[in-house]
């Protein structure tokens, strides 16, 4: 068996089960199919056009949502191997991170509905406020495992680069009384007259880590998932708070202003919507608005479900308005299957988002979770804590987010299950190949420039992130037969 990055043939599997996905996503119905998948002919081809510049990669990242929280709570020798894993740039090597301020959930709910066994998220759900009431001080002890590993990945990475998002105002300023949602799962939650206490308590919150750490968040979301209906509903599994598009236009509104007084470099980020066809909707909105697009430092989407059309209709869009556009968030809602299927089916989503949608950012939800489908490390918060080390989906998001660095330009494959990009320079050239297939498929890779190296990596059944002989570039091709299940990269120096 080859051996990973780590020197280990494989992880021994937890005593836990490992199909309980955080999904917590279940919004959108899931029209669209995948055209990721390779095999369905002999073989497949790829035009690589390292002239072809798309969008430049500010980086790569994840939600700090539930599990950092959590993760902080662990040793110090647990944090650190995770935090390393995460940000090295010979390892998963991500630089963008979002920072969820808990709104807080009514104290009498503790314990209660985010814990049910009727998809409750568990107790890492049952984020902490730093608010009680309208007349309460702030209470900045709380949230202490969150800020912990957001501080320790700061250290690691010093060009990383924050966001902070909320998913539900303090339980206190709803209609409800519930973090989770109003009692109609459609309609706004947050009341009227709380409007601007809600944009003031997120400022103090992203003041308070400047003035205490010196960590400046570089944009603030107010939102997440603001237009899923019936979603986001009282006693629900965890916080939620639907916002119609004019309640979004009219917070956007308050935050800008009171923003350019906080002296805070902090932007708003919007409107993380649960998939693309609710984001375009949203973006036409904001735009008939006539005055919220510029307010804007980013526009955030999930892309939990949406079809090709859909995400070049989005991704035109931004960059028509000239605004900076990020996948924010993103997982294998709705694709069944073993994990090391669903793994390379996400990445297949990845490739089909950077190359049609073209954000330029692809932040991943959770980094520890019982499910090897929707994280890197198996690791169980409830009832008890157990960590289990890295899995295979690791290996395989490494294969992308490892040697398609910041910087780098996604350029012209021509090929959906190839990913390509080229350095800023123009002296590497780094070039993807996922096959989802159950059997072997043979890749043609033209248009390859003079190279003086070429290097390959793979992650397979047996192979993590494992080091391959390279095929050979002969006249500009480069053929690669692609194992079952697998995906590799191909790392060119160029002449």
């Amino acid at each position: 068996m080859s051996m990973g990055i780590d020197g280990t043939k494989n992880f021994p599997l937890p005593p836990f089960p490992l199909n309980s996905a955080p999904m917590g996503k279940l919004f959108c119905i899931l029209a669209a199919v995948l055209s990721v998948s390779a095999g369905t002919q002999a073989g497949e081809t790829a035009n690589i056009d390292v002239s072809a510049k798309r969008q430049q990669i500010e980086g790569w990242g994840a939600s700090l949502c539930w599990w950092a929280s959590e993760l902080g709570k662990w040793d110090d020798k647990t944090i650190g191997e995770v935090v390393d894993f995460v940000t090295s740039p010979d390892k998963l090597n991500m630089n963008l991170f979002r920072y969820n301020i808990g709104g807080g959930d009514d104290p009498t709910h503790i314990g209660g509905h985010m814990l049910s066994e009727n998809g409750g998220k568990g107790k890492r759900a049952e984020m902490e406020g730093f608010k009680d009431g309208p007349n309460a001080p702030y209470d900045w002890s709380r949230d202490a495992g969150q800020r912990k590993v957001m501080l320790k990945i700061r250290e690691a990475r010093p060009d990383a680069i924050f966001e902070a998002f909320s998913n539900s105002p303090p339980y206190w300023m709803t209609h409800s009384g519930c973090a989770a949602g109003n009692f109609n799962g459609s309609d706004d939650n947050l009341k009227p007259e709380y409007y601007e206490a809600f944009c003031d308590y997120l400022i103090e919150v992203c003041r308070h880590y400047k003035d205490a750490y010196g960590l400046e968040f570089a944009t603030l979301e107010p939102f997440n998932e603001p237009a899923s209906p019936n979603v986001w509903s009282y006693r629900g599994s965890q916080e939620g708070c639907h916002f119609d598009a004019d309640t979004q236009i009219k917070i956007i509104r308050l935050l800008h202003e009171k923003l350019k007084k906080s002296g805070l470099k902090t932007g708003i980020s919007a409107s993380d919507e649960t998939c693309v066809r609710f984001a375009i909707d949203t973006f036409k909105a904001y735009g008939d608005a006539g005055d919220i697009l510029e307010k804007l430092a980013q526009f955030n989407v999930h892309t939990y479900d949406g079809s090709r059309a859909e995400k070049i209709e989005l991704g035109g869009m931004a960059k028509a308005k000239n605004i900076r556009f990020w996948q924010s968030e993103s997982g294998p809602l709705g694709m069944g299957g073993y994990p090391l299927k669903v793994n390379l089916l996400q990445a297949g989503r990845m490739f089909e988002d950077l190359i049609y949608m073209r954000p330029t950012a692809w932040l991943d939800w959770q980094v520890i979770d019982t499910s090897e489908t929707w994280s890197f490390f198996r690791g169980r918060f409830h009832p008890e804590s157990e960590y289990g080390g890295p899995n295979k989906n690791l290996y395989v998001r490494m294969q992308v987010t490892r040697f398609f660095k910041r910087g780098f330009f996604i350029v012209q494959s021509g090929n959906d299950n190839c990913l390509a990009a080229v350095s800023p320079g123009g002296k590497t050239l780094a070039i993807a190949v996922v096959n989802t297939e159950d059997n072997d498929v043979e890749f043609s890779l033209n248009g390859i420039p003079k190279s003086k190296k070429i290097s390959a990596w793979r992650t397979s059944k047996e192979e993590n992130c494992s080091e391959i002989k390279p095929p050979e570039a002969k006249g500009g091709t480069v053929n690669y037969t692609a194992p079952a299940l697998s995906i590799a990269t191909f790392v060119l120096e160029l002449e």
